[in-house]
C-alpha cells in the first residue's frame, strides 16, 4: 500500500469520475485507474464499483476513504512540522522593546531562544511603545514587547498581557516630600517632571491623571532613557513617575514613593499585527514568553 494509491482513492471519492480525478491529481487517467486497481488487489476487496455508467465507491472504499484521510492529514501534519523546523533554524526574528520593559526580563527571554535555537538571526529594536505599534502594522516587525497603549494605538494589533506594576513617583533624596511614607496626584502638582518624550505611554497615563486632577505638569526634561531619567532626578532637576521595577534597579539615590488612590500602572503586553501568520521563529518565541 503507497501513499500516493490512497491519495488517487481520496480524490475518485469526490470527484466520483476517474477523469476528473486523474486531472485533479496531475497524472494520467489509466495511471490513476491501475493503482487503484492495484490497491484493490493487495486488499483483497473491491473499492470502486464500476459496474454503472457513474462511478461509486463500494461500502468497504468508502471505509477505506475514512482510514486514508486520517493518513493523509497524518502525513502533511508531519510534513508541515518538519518545514516549520527547518525554517526554525534558519529563520530570523525580529523583535520590538519598549523603553520601559518593567519587570519583564528581555534579555533572559532573547537568551532561553538563543540557547535553544542558536542559528536563527535575531534583530532587536528599541522605541516608544506606539512607534512599536506602527512598526508592527507595517510588518517591520515580528513580534513586540509593548506597554498598555491607548485603544487608538492598538487597531489591527492583537495584545497579550505579560506583566503589570504600580507606578511611582520618583524623587531627589533630599526633595521636600522624600519622608513621606505615601503621595497623592495632587502633591505633584507644582514639580518639575522628568518626562518620557510625547506619546509615551507612561506620560500620557501621568498628564491624564493630572488632569483629572486638576493641574497640568510642568515638564523641565525630556529623555528615552530610564537610567538617565533616574540619573536626572537624583541630581534634583525634577522628579518623574517609573514603574516599580524600574525605581527599584541600582543606580544613582533616589527615593520612590507609592501613589495612594490613582492605580496608576505599568502593563506589558505581547503584541503582533492580528491577521498576519507569525513566521516559526517569532511563534516559537511568543510560546517561551
Amino acid at each position: 500500500m503507497e501513499l500516493h494509491q490512497l491519495r488517487y482513492l481520496v480524490l475518485l471519492s469526490e470527484e466520483l469520475s476517474f477523469t476528473r480525478a486523474a486531472a485533479r491529481g496531475n497524472v494520467a487517467q489509466p495511471a490513476l485507474s491501475r493503482q487503484i486497481q492495484k490497491l484493490e488487489d493487495e486488499l483483497g476487496v473491491p473499492l470502486v464499483d464500476r459496474t454503472s455508467r457513474r462511478v461509486s465507491l463500494t461500502p468497504t472504499g468508502a471505509e477505506v476513504v475514512q482510514h486514508a484521510r486520517r493518513i493523509l492529514d497524518e502525513v502533511d501534519a508531519t510534513r508541515t512540522a518538519v518545514q516549520g523546523v527547518t525554517a526554525l533554524l534558519r529563520g530570523r526574528l525580529t523583535l520590538g522593546v519598549t523603553l520601559t520593559p518593567g519587570p519583564f526580563d528581555v534579555a533572559a527571554a532573547l537568551a532561553a531562544f538563543h540557547e535553544q535555537h542558536a542559528a536563527v538571526e535575531l534583530s532587536l529594536k528599541e522605541a516608544l511603545s506606539v512607534d512599536l505599534a506602527d512598526r508592527l502594522r507595517r510588518d517591520e516587525l515580528d513580534l513586540a514587547i509593548i506597554s498598555g497603549i491607548p485603544d487608538r494605538a492598538r487597531a489591527g494589533l492583537e495584545l497579550r498581557p505579560l506583566s503589570s506594576e504600580p507606578l511611582q513617583v520618583v524623587l531627589p533624596p533630599h526633595h521636600r516630600l522624600a519622608s513621606r511614607s505615601w503621595l497623592r496626584l495632587r502633591d505633584l502638582a507644582p514639580e518639575p517632571f522628568i518626562a518620557f518624550p510625547p506619546g509615551a505611554t507612561i506620560r500620557e497615563t501621568f498628564e491624564q491623571a493630572a488632569a483629572s486632577a486638576g493641574f497640568t505638569p510642568s515638564i523641565a526634561l525630556e529623555s528615552n532613557d530610564t537610567a538617565r531619567i533616574r540619573a536626572l532626578v537624583s541630581h534634583g532637576l525634577g522628579i518623574t513617575l517609573l514603574p516599580t521595577t524600574d525605581a527599584a534597579r541600582p543606580g544613582p539615590p533616589i527615593i520612590a514613593l507609592p501613589l495612594r488612590a490613582a492605580h496608576l500602572t505599568h502593563t506589558i503586553h505581547l503584541a503582533h499585527r492580528r491577521e498576519r501568520h507569525l513566521p516559526p521563529a517569532a511563534s516559537t518565541f511568543a510560546t517561551i514568553l
